[in-house]
């Protein structure tokens, strides 16, 4: 049988701690969930990060695993040791759970089930990741909100089927793309009476007509007339906090970023909201229009390519 580098599976070192092991299951789990990635191998590779994480998440199991050495490849011919790879520890899985990992995987672990054991023993639930979008709003102000998803659960059979659950969700004030909200207790429910996992919802912002996030600081493209631009002026500005007016320094040029600090997303520091200027330029659609733009290149004789030689 090939042997398994859970360790590159994961794209971990072997002395990876276990937050760094978390974080790594996390983000190629959500990236090869079958129900979500597009890769052609999402499936293969999700029962792949699934055992990885199985070991190495347990510090009996990866200490058992490491016992095996580190001068193993990924591919190599395996042939486990007498008496199995994980002396002196027992580790139940039903008949259903082994036939989720590879036989690399029952070789070190799945020796030993023992019905009666494995019955009584209490096991947590697994924690779930699932992304949801919300509004800028939303995230600026904070509150409740209900969702329903379909989520992942044991079946009466011991079997994982789903179920459409609707959640009421606190989302805290100030909460920005990629950050994850724990609910406690509500994912994968436990085996044998065990806690239930923890449920994890990553935040996505939803498209919004006037703003977008980077982090805590929120952007604006804000249009004025050249005259504005030119000559400066006091505009009114919309904020996710309400309107505010920015004063339009004389002078000021296309894609110049004017600051309005704290009006960005809550917290502690707050974030600022970046105003991105766009000189918009009035249609010469009426004679009198065009005068004025004749008249203007005559009186200012202004060349924008002279820096360009020509």
């Amino acid at each position: 049988m090939e042997y398994k580098d859970y360790y590159k599976t994961l794209g971990v070192a072997r002395d990876a701690s276990q937050d760094e092991i978390k974080r790594a299951y996390r983000r190629l789990a959500r990236k090869y969930h079958p129900d979500v990635s597009k890769e052609t191998d999402a499936e293969a590779r999700f029962k792949e990060i699934n055992e990885a994480n199985e070991v190495l998440r347990d510090p009996e199991k990866r200490a058992a695993y490491d016992a095996l050495g580190s001068n193993w490849r990924a591919g190599q011919d395996f042939r486990p040791p007498p008496g199995g790879g994980a002396d002196h520890q027992e580790f139940h899985f039903s008949p259903e759970e082994a036939a989720e990992f590879s036989d690399f995987f029952s070789s070190l672990f799945g020796r030993e089930f023992h019905p009666g054991a494995r019955d009584q023993q209490r096991r947590r639930g697994h924690d779930q990741t699932v992304r949801i979008g919300i509004d800028l709003e939303d995230a600026y102000h904070g509150g409740t909100r209900q969702i329903r998803l379909d989520l992942p659960e044991h079946g009466p059979d011991g079997r994982i089927g789903s179920r459409l659950r609707t959640l009421n969700v606190r989302i805290p004030p100030g909460v920005t793309h990629g950050r994850q909200i724990r609910l406690a207790g509500q994912g994968a429910p436990g085996v044998n009476g065990g806690k239930p996992g923890d449920l994890y919802l990553e935040v996505d912002m939803n498209p919004h007509r006037l703003f977008s996030a980077d982090g805590k600081d929120i952007l604006l493209r804000l249009p004025i007339a050249p005259w504005e631009a030119a000559l400066g002026a006091t505009v009114s500005v919309p904020t996710l906090g309400g309107t505010v007016n920015l004063k339009i320094p004389p002078g000021s040029q296309n894609g110049q970023r004017l600051r309005l600090k704290g009006r960005g997303m809550p917290g502690d520091p707050p974030g600022d909201e970046l105003v991105i200027i766009e000189i918009v330029t009035p249609p010469a659609t009426t004679e009198t229009a065009k005068a004025a733009y004749r008249e203007m290149a005559e009186r200012l004789k202004f060349n924008p390519r002279a820096e360009m030689g020509v």
